[in-house]
């Protein structure tokens, strides 16, 4: 599923894009950073969360998530859903502008497994896809409410490479978090899917045989576009008094919305729904 560790994901990373603002709110500040190489640090964190049982469902099942975020040597790296992001270019740790250009690889699982569905079970299994690109993006300390909070920006690209939908996945993504104190951090973020053709044939469409085995409607998606927009609202806490250190515990919600040709397509429009929920709750480490 590709939503299978997001909410997750998006979590704990609140806690690399604000460090910068951590240490200024630390009533008893950590010595300077000198070096990429003292700037390491790293999350896991593992959780169960709400999601639904592929992309486009009505239905939500309970899973098990998991996610690890850090940086090691100045390198920042965190997962995002099933995919993994290493930024290339180091960060100073320092209050300002940090700009990032990195490398994704990762796998997408969306029906891959059991589908809840009789009729989008009937359908068929879709191969695991194989996906590689990159990333780039701006940040910014000292935006709104403080000189602390952080606002990102990001494009990314992957494409397949396994031959499972063959086309690509343009992501772009703003995200802003807030430092309430050392122990408390609340983060907002929207996202959007910018699909290939491929993409929608794979996952949207419904071929005459597959009418023949799901009693689905015939559907074709025959150019790129949006395919889904989100939004969503995250607040981890501390469990040990600085969520640079120790256990946290991450809780919020995700929402999703289909577009256009996607949204029609009978497995959402006909037996699913367009607006798709995620909620969670985790336990974080930061070491």
């Amino acid at each position: 599923m590709r939503a299978f560790t997001l909410f997750t994901s998006a979590a704990i990373a609140v806690l690399l894009t604000a460090t910068p603002a951590l240490a200024q709110t630390d009533p008893n500040p950590s010595p300077p950073i000198t070096s990429a190489r003292d700037n390491n640090r790293v999350t896991v964190a593992v959780g169960v969360a709400s999601l639904p049982d592929y992309d486009g469902a009505d239905s939500n099942d309970f899973s098990p998530v998991g996610a690890v975020i850090g940086t090691v040597r100045g390198h920042d790296f965190f997962t995002r859903g099933t995919q993994l992001y290493v930024n290339l270019i180091p960060n100073t740790g320092n209050v300002g502008i940090n700009y990032e250009l990195g490398v994704i690889g990762g796998i997408r699982t969306d029906r891959t497994g059991k589908v809840d569905n009789r009729q989008v079970r009937a359908l068929g299994k879709i191969d695991t896809a194989y996906e590689v690109g990159g990333y780039v993006g701006i940040g910014k300390t000292g935006v709104i409410t403080s000189d602390y909070d952080t606002l990102t920006a990001r494009v990314a690209y992957v494409h397949d490479v396994s031959d499972t939908y063959d086309s690509y996945v343009i992501t772009p993504q703003i995200n802003y978090t807030t430092p309430l104190s050392v122990r408390t951090l609340v983060s907002m973020g929207v996202s959007g899917d910018y699909v290939g053709k491929g993409f929608g044939r794979t996952y949207s469409a419904v071929t005459p045989i597959g009418t023949l085995n799901s009693g689905l409607r015939t559907y074709d998606v025959n150019d790129s576009g949006f395919r889904e927009i989100n939004a969503s609202l995250f607040v981890v806490q501390s469990l040990s008094g600085d969520l640079r250190h120790g256990f946290g515990i991450g809780a919020g919600v995700l929402y999703g919305r289909l577009l256009g040709k996607y949204k029609d397509s009978p497995i959402v429009a006909d037996v699913g729904s367009a607006d798709q929920w995620m909620g969670a709750v985790g336990l974080t480490y930061t070491f």
